[in-house]
């Protein structure tokens, strides 16, 4: 699943990469770029404006509209829609800042590459396989912070999914009995 994320979404655009999606951040595109953009590399376009997801949905682009105050609802909305999962795997994350795979390297490869105190408490790293990014990466004191966002995400995400689950099982029940009282059951009576 490839991912087109509009420019207003930037930081979604990195918790996207760091749970290993593949995504192209179009920060300087119009509209009308990234519409085609999408269709042309069979992306799903991500997008806070209204606008552009309906102008996209008319051209048959597989767009979704984000909405939500904060990352934790944008993260569960998405795993609600493309079942998206909401935890990070190293091997298979890709670098927030540039897109590209990240590697787990030895520590005497980064030695010179990292603070020295950082070096000396830190055991497992991880390299941007880009040669022009090569960013390091280490669970560091923002770690908790990262695992913290996922585990409330991930309460959300079961909330909304219970919620859409006995939503779904309400409508069944008033449909049968909507279809009972009519006498039989009928499959086009949705409403």
């Amino acid at each position: 699943m490839r991912f087109l994320i509009d420019g207003m979404l930037g930081k979604l655009n990195r918790w996207m990469r760091i749970l290993g999606y593949e995504t192209e951040y179009a920060k300087n595109k119009r509209d009308d770029e990234l519409v085609n953009s999408a269709k042309h590399s069979s992306s799903i376009l991500l997008t806070s404006d209204e606008e552009l997801y309906r102008t996209a949905v008319t051209r048959g682009v597989d767009s979704f509209l984000i909405r939500g105050k904060n990352e934790n609802e944008r993260l569960a909305a998405l795993a609600q829609r493309y079942n998206i999962r909401l935890t990070i795997d190293p091997d298979l994350s890709k670098c927030p800042l540039c897109g590209s795979s990240i590697k787990q390297v030895s520590k005497a490869d980064i030695e010179t590459l990292v603070p020295p105190t950082t070096f000396k408490v830190y055991q497992s790293f991880w390299k941007c396989a880009n040669p022009t990014c090569a960013k390091i990466y280490w669970h560091g004191s923002h770690w908790k912070k990262i695992e913290q966002t996922l585990e409330t995400t991930r309460k959300l995400h079961d909330s909304e999914k219970k919620h859409s689950e006995i939503s779904n099982s309400e409508f069944n029940t008033s449909r049968r009995h909507y279809s009972s009282k009519v006498g039989k059951r009928s499959n086009y009576m949705l409403y």
